[in-house]
C-alpha cells in the first residue's frame, strides 16, 4: 500500500456517504472518514512504514470480502475494515528497537539453551537451586514461572496448586506466603534427596540469583494480567539490567498487552502450541465429544491466525515461542521477514538440539542441559 491506497480509501468514504440510504449510515461514515483523516496527520513514519507489510493488506482484504459476501452491502464492510485499520494504528504497540531484542534473545553467537522452569529435570523446578545448577550447566538463560499467594506475593511456580512439586496441598491461591516458605519444593523431584529443604523462591530472589549469574530471564506469565504487569514494571524500575537481559512470555496476548501498557521497553514475546484448544501436546483428543472436538478445531484455527496475523501486531512482540514441532527453516524465515525471533520449546534430546544449533540456529529451552530426558508439551 502508499498513499495512492490511501487517497482510494478517503474518496471511497466520500462516495459511500454519497450514496448512503439513511442518515445513520450517512453519519458513521463521516465520522469514520474524520477519524482516518486525523489520524493519518498523526501518524509517525513507523506507522506507516506498517502500511508496506503484505500482512495488513491481506488481514483488511479478507475482513472486507467475507462482511461483504454477508451483508451484500458496501456501506458496512468499509465502516468495519476502516474501523479495523484505526484500531491497530490507534491501540498497537511497536516493536522494541532490533538491537535491544537481539540483545536479549541472541546473547551469544549461534543458538542458545534456556533452562525450562530452570531446568526441572536437572534440579527442582522454579529454585534457586534450578537457576545454579542452570548456569553451571551452560544454559544463557532460564524459563521461570510467575504466580501469586493469597497475599500477592510474586512467586516461582507453574501450577495453580503446589501438590505436584512440594510436600503440600491445595490451590496457590489460598496460601499465604508464610505458608508456602515452610513446604518443601525438592520434595517430589527425583533428586529430592540432594536438594532437600528447598524453598519456594520469591520473583525477586530468583531475578537477583539470574543476574548475579548473568542469566538471561524469559518470564513465563500464565495469567493474572495486571498484577502481573505492575509487579514486573516494579521489579525492571529497581533492576534496570531486566532490559537489555529478560522478555516476557505468555500464552495469554492480553498479559502481553497489559505489560508493554505498563512498560512499552519491556521486550515481550507470545508463546503459541498449534491445536491446544482441541488437543493434549502429544495429540490426542481433549474431547470425547465428536461435535465439541470439532468445533475446538475451528477455533484453533482462528486463534492460530489470529497469533500469526493480528496479535502479534497489535502487541509488538520481539519473539514468538512455539512449541518445537512446529518449527522450521521456513517458519524461522516467516517471522524473521517481520522482525519476530523464532525459539522452540521443549526441546530434550540431543538430536533436536542438534537440529535447532547447526540447521535452525535458534534458540531453543529444554528441560536439561546434561542429556535426554521426556518430551515436556
Amino acid at each position: 500500500m502508499n498513499f495512492y491506497v490511501i487517497v482510494v480509501l478517503l474518496g471511497s468514504f466520500h462516495h459511500l456517504a454519497g450514496i448512503a440510504s439513511d442518515n445513520v449510515s450517512y453519519y458513521i461514515i463521516e465520522i469514520l472518514r474524520f477519524l482516518f483523516v486525523k489520524q493519518l496527520e498523526g501518524l509517525s513514519a513507523r506507522f506507516l512504514a506498517m502500511l508496506q507489510f503484505g500482512d495488513e493488506l491481506t488481514l483488511f482484504s479478507v475482513v472486507f470480502v467475507v462482511v461483504l459476501l454477508g451483508t451484500r452491502s458496501a456501506v458496512w464492510p468499509t465502516v468495519l475494515t476502516a474501523s479495523l485499520y484505526l484500531f491497530l494504528v490507534m491501540f498497537r504497540f511497536p516493536q522494541v528497537p532490533s538491537s535491544r531484542a537481539r540483545q536479549v534473545l541472541r546473547p551469544a553467537s549461534g543458538a542458545s539453551a534456556v533452562a525450562h522452569r530452570g531446568g526441572g529435570h536437572d534440579a527442582p523446578e522454579n529454585t534457586i537451586a534450578a537457576i545454579r545448577a542452570a548456569s553451571e550447566n551452560g544454559a544463557m538463560g532460564v524459563e521461570l514461572d510467575l504466580e501469586f499467594t493469597a497475599d500477592g506475593v510474586p512467586i516461582l511456580m507453574h501450577d495453580d496448586t503446589v501438590d505436584r512439586t512440594t510436600n503440600g496441598s491445595g490451590p496457590l491461591s489460598k496460601l499465604l506466603f508464610s505458608e508456602l516458605r515452610k513446604l518443601d519444593a525438592a520434595a517430589k523431584h527425583r533428586f529430592s534427596d540432594l536438594f532437600r529443604g528447598e524453598k519456594v523462591p520469591t520473583l525477586q530472589e530468583a531475578v537477583e540469583e539470574c543476574i548475579k549469574r548473568q542469566l538471561t530471564i524469559y518470564f513465563d506469565v500464565k495469567g493474572h494480567p495486571d498484577e502481573a504487569a505492575a509487579a514486573l514494571k516494579e521489579l525492571f524500575q529497581k533492576y534496570p539490567v531486566l532490559y537489555n537481559t529478560s522478555i516476557v512470555c505468555s500464552f495469554e496476548p492480553k498479559v502481553i498487552y497489559r505489560t508493554r501498557q505498563a512498560d512499552p521497553n519491556v521486550v515481550t514475546a507470545l508463546t503459541h502450541r498449534p491445536w491446544s484448544l482441541s488437543r493434549f501436546g502429544d495429540g490426542t483428543p481433549r474431547f470425547s465429544s465428536v461435535w465439541k472436538h470439532h468445533w475446538m478445531q475451528v477455533l484453533d484455527v482462528l486463534l492460530d491466525w489470529a497469533h500469526h496475523h493480528l496479535l502479534w501486531n497489535l502487541c509488538g512482540v520481539s519473539a514468538f515461542l512455539v512449541q518445537k514441532n512446529f518449527v522450521s527453516p521456513d517458519y524461522v524465515q516467516y517471522w524473521a521477514a517481520r522482525g519476530v525471533e523464532v525459539v522452540g520449546w521443549t526441546v530434550n534430546t540431543a538430536v533436536e538440539k542438534q537440529y535447532y544449533e547447526q540447521l535452525l540456529k535458534i534458540t531453543y529451552i529444554t528441560d536439561s542441559l546434561v542429556e535426554d530426558c521426556e518430551p515436556h508439551y
